[in-house]
């Protein structure tokens, strides 16, 4: 069969990444979990006054202003976790990934429009997130938004390559929601979603600086109090987006 002209692989790719964008919405997976549920336990958290009390060694954040960023983190520990693995595992456990091979889109394309699909909707939880905690509940942005900015695209980065590693390592959509599961709990217990980590003991805080979700903790912290994030998070982040890709993509099957 002969290679589509570059326009038409162009108009099949953006054809390909809506579809799967609706998909997305539709298993209610990432928005009811990612967004819905993240939104919800802000509303509820922002409503506690003894959440509005300053945490020490936070530099003056309240514990309300800690779990803004890491609700962020929680929207992307799902999708890596339980939106993009199980779907696409289970496109390999229903042979849809095979009989994709046989088409001129691809499977890979698949992969791509996943990636997308799932950014988009940690872009939109992420201003939402913002957007009421500032609005509704009156916490300031980060200070140092550009710092920011990169902190999650590598945090984005890192917990979505982490998601496609689980897909390559697990042959159908059980085996996903177990990894996953088992995966989610400790890296949001070292994102301080349960004990800030400035509060944690020093052994648990020193592990959680070079965790996924406790390194972009640290860089969100960073942005918060003004100061460019520091070389340690990112490069933390980068290293976890970098190794995870390479080993998803070294490890994966279509079939």
């Amino acid at each position: 069969m002969s290679a589509l002209p570059t326009a038409e692989r162009g108009s099949a790719t953006w054809r390909l990444v809506k579809a799967e964008s609706t998909l997305c919405v539709r298993d209610k997976v990432a928005p009811l979990w990612g967004i819905g549920f993240p939104l919800v336990l802000l509303i509820v958290l922002g409503s506690v006054p003894d959440l509005r009390e300053p945490v020490e060694g936070s530099g003056g954040l309240t514990y309300f202003d800690l779990y803004v960023p890491v609700l962020v983190l929680f929207n992307l520990a799902i999708l890596a976790t339980a939106s993009l693995p199980t779907t696409l595992a289970g496109y390999r456990e229903n042979g849809v990934l095979r009989r994709m091979r046989t088409t001129p889109v691809g499977p890979a394309r698949v992969l791509a429009a996943q990636l997308v699909a799932n950014f988009a909707i940690a872009v939109v939880a992420m201003v939402l997130f913002l957007a009421v905690a500032g609005f509704g509940f009156g916490v300031d942005l980060p200070q140092h938004l550009p710092g920011f900015a990169l902190a999650w695209l590598l945090a984005a980065g890192a917990l979505l390559a982490i998601g496609l590693l689980i897909t390559a390592l697990a042959p159908g959509r059980g085996p996903a929601t177990a990894i996953g599961t088992v995966l989610f709990f400790p890296m949001m217990f070292f994102a301080g979603l349960w004990v800030p980590i400035s509060q944690m003991p020093p052994l648990l805080r020193d592990i959680a600086h070079y965790t996924p979700l406790g390194a972009g903790m640290g860089a969100f912290q960073d942005a918060y109090l003004g100061h460019f994030p520091s070389a340690v998070p990112l490069l933390t982040l980068a290293a976890y987006a970098v190794v995870c890709a390479f080993a998803a993509v070294r490890w994966f099957r279509w079939e």
